[in-house]
């Protein structure tokens, strides 16, 4: 028997087809998929389920800054199912999250069905993070997460070095950049430039893998011990890497 339930409700969106479907064995849980790939997975009951490997790579990084109940400002450029907002409202009570997002269709879609706008402190906005991220006050935020693809491939510019730059503006000194990517064939160069300390979080210990890798970047020295301490009781293993 599938896990899934039947008659998953659908939306045409900015890249194909978004489709919510019905965890059958988790009552809360709903996977979210553009044109039949995995998007978000959101436990409405328990936002700190995390399902998805790359979200709680993206949770090791955030549970090893201390202190570590403490509120955090946030900017989140793509929206998703905002699992990660969900998680951090639940695990430190009273951050902010201003949740950036250029499809319309699929932010509403989410909306209507899993309550994105009625989020504890989060803020949405229908734009392209790529250009608003030049509105943001500097010195704003303690973390930008970018996590915006176009289909399948990451948004063209994230990596580039007037987003890069844009992002450490926006960043206090001690803040985190952190980089959903797929693969391992992207130029990091801007990023290596502007933040001197980076860490890559991988599932496989393999070569040449292509699935999801997060990378946290800082002006700052990054928790490493704590961060390789709460991924090693992770299973499957992740690895903790410095990005040279």
């Amino acid at each position: 028997m599938s896990n899934w339930l039947e008659a998953p409700a659908s939306r045409t969106v900015r890249f194909g087809t978004a489709e919510l479907r019905a965890d059958a064995e988790r009552p809360g849980g709903w996977l979210l998929t553009v044109n039949g790939i995995a998007q978000s997975y959101v436990d409405l009951d328990d936002p700190t389920f995390l399902e998805l490997e790359y979200v709680r790579y993206l949770g090791y990084v955030v549970d090893a800054l201390e202190p570590s109940t403490a509120p955090l400002d946030v900017v989140h450029i793509g929206a998703g199912g905002a699992t990660f907002p969900r998680y951090l409202a639940a695990v430190r009570p009273g951050s902010r999250h201003l949740v950036i997002e250029a499809d319309e269709a699929l932010a509403e879609f989410v909306d209507e069905r899993l309550g994105l706008r009625s989020i504890p402190g989060l803020e949405l906005r229908l734009a392209d993070g790529l250009t608003e991220i030049d509105t943001l006050p500097p010195a704003s935020a303690d973390l930008v997460i970018a996590d915006a693809y176009e289909g399948l491939r990451l948004a063209r510019g994230i990596t580039g070095a007037a987003f890069t730059t844009e992002v450490a503006r926006v960043l206090r000194p001690e803040g985190v950049y952190l980089l959903n990517l797929v693969g391992t064939r992207h130029n990091l160069d801007a990023i290596r430039a502007i933040f001197p300390h980076r860490v890559l979080l991988d599932g496989d210990v393999f070569a040449d893998y292509n699935g999801n890798q997060v990378l946290a970047a800082s002006r700052v020295p990054l928790p490493l011990e704590a961060l390789r301490q709460r991924s090693g009781q992770a299973m499957p293993p992740v690895r903790v890497s410095v990005d040279g």
